[in-house]
């Protein structure tokens, strides 16, 4: 992708998933890559080990750098710290991926507030706190740069059972757009993904049932689940100078999931 090269990036939750292929792709692409974890140091690791295998290729001296960044997004100062951090480690900052999130299950009348806190916390709060850092940055540096949130399409399409989740995702829709109105003139773009049904581990619910994923399959257009290495081409294209006229923009990547899928075949006159 043009204009990636060279570029610095923070991938938050970026040890397995999606967050992970991000990571990879980018560094792929040229970029220099920090990995925010918050437990899972491992993953985090292996994330390090193949971003530097696929984007070195066995060459030592590639040009590319990858460094782990321990914090939970979700507290003030993780957030500044994790910013802080890529800056003087890697010298700059000019990608922002926000895809740290979490998810919990329960009726509506019956979720705890903790709960409901927590997952605000991360996927909303979390996302805002990393974002002002990285914006305070590049308008101290007087540099372009990207901001792409990793939402769902549970945006838009209402999730019974997941509230939080929901209203997490939906907000940061806003956010997204309220950002890129705001900082648009100084050359910061701030656009979102919203991935559909995933192959993920945090979908081992179904994934690794095939009659589960069958019937997830099933409200498919497309008729399969998509994959992290799809979500991450997107990233990549978005982070990149060929979107440079692209802002505002949340990019639904569901196999049709949003098209209304119980509208495929005409049911009413």
């Amino acid at each position: 992708m043009k204009g990636l090269t060279g570029k610095t990036a923070l991938v938050t939750g970026a040890s397995s998933g999606i967050g992970q292929s991000i990571a990879i792709r980018l560094a792929q692409e040229g970029c220099n890559v920090a990995i925010n974890y918050r437990k899972d140091s491992e993953g985090a690791e292996d994330t390090r080990r193949q971003a530097m295998e696929k984007a070195c290729q066995g060459i030592e001296a590639c040009g590319v750098k990858a460094l782990l960044v321990q914090g939970d997004v979700s507290k003030e100062e993780d957030a500044i710290a994790m910013v802080k951090q890529t800056i003087e480690q890697l010298g700059q900052l000019d990608i922002l991926i926000n895809n740290a999130g979490v998810q919990t299950e329960s009726p509506s009348e019956a979720i705890e507030a903790d709960d409901f806190d927590w997952v605000l916390g991360v996927n909303l709060r979390g996302a805002y706190l990393c974002a002002r850092e990285t914006i305070k940055h590049l308008l101290a540096q007087k540099r372009s740069g990207s901001i792409i949130n990793i939402s769902s399409v549970h945006e838009i399409i209402p999730r019974p059972q997941y509230l939080s989740y929901s209203i997490s995702k939906g907000g940061m829709g806003n956010m997204t757009k309220t950002m890129a109105l705001e900082y648009a003139a100084k050359g910061i773009r701030v656009n979102g993904v919203a991935p559909g049904a995933t192959i993920t581990p945090i979908n081992e619910s179904w994934t690794e049932d095939p009659e589960k994923q069958a019937e997830v399959e099933s409200h498919i257009p497309m008729g399969r689940a998509g994959t992290s290495d799809e979500m991450a081409a997107a990233v990549a294209f978005l982070a990149s100078e060929e979107a440079a006229y692209i802002t505002g923009q949340t990019l639904y990547i569901d196999g049709g999931l949003t098209l209304y899928a119980d509208f495929q075949e005409p049911w009413s006159a």
